[in-house]
């Protein structure tokens, strides 16, 4: 078959959809033109903000040792885990047990809740959680992008609650946001 034919036949088509999917003849050929051009082009874009440089293929994270005074039992683990899952679903880099093209070690240095706010009977009315991780990234890629940097995050709570009753849902709420700092300041460049 000539192209001729085959441009033809397409054409039949794409009209036969435009009325029945009532499409505005523009649009759809503005989506055929962009459909032509993007193949030739390439582009290194992420929903995430993230920009990994291409030359990065693996990323590792080291477990995070809990040297803070007090010591929530899982903490750790579950940090080190959140720090895995976040980098594996908000970028291309495979996760690996050896020294990744990106590395994360780090140690939990602060645990520690404190009152914020005192009644006129002298009683915490309300406490804060604090949670202060300690970060060395390594970028075998680029050696200016590593950073040894302290990052500190904390939640509120009710203190007539007790921190037993809530702090299980502070520690995730916490980490989410240790995660986030975490992933912005080596991949985003904040």
């Amino acid at each position: 078959m000539n192209s001729a034919f085959l441009n033809v036949r397409f054409t039949e088509r794409l009209n036969n959809m435009i009325l029945t999917k009532k499409i505005s003849v523009r649009t759809l050929y503005l989506i055929l033109s962009f459909i032509l051009i993007v193949p030739g082009c390439t582009m290194n874009y992420s929903f995430t903000g993230a920009s990994v440089p291409p030359e990065l293929k693996t990323i590792s994270v080291q477990y995070f040792e809990n040297r803070a005074p007090v010591i929530y039992p899982s903490l750790s683990q579950e940090l080190t885990d959140a720090l895995k899952d976040r980098f594996q679903s908000r970028t291309r880099l495979q996760l690996t047990n050896d020294l990744g093209d990106a590395d994360f070690e780090g140690t939990i240095v602060q645990y520690r809740t404190q009152p914020v706010s005192v009644q006129a009977d002298e009683q915490a009315h309300l406490e804060r959680l604090t949670i202060t991780v300690e970060v060395t990234y390594t970028n075998t890629a680029d050696p200016d992008l590593d950073f040894e940097t302290r990052f500190t995050r904390h939640e509120d709570y009710d203190a007539r609650q007790g921190l037993e009753a809530v702090e299980a849902d502070l520690v995730k709420k916490i980490i989410d946001q240790i995660t986030e700092d975490i992933f912005n300041r080596a991949f985003v460049n904040w």
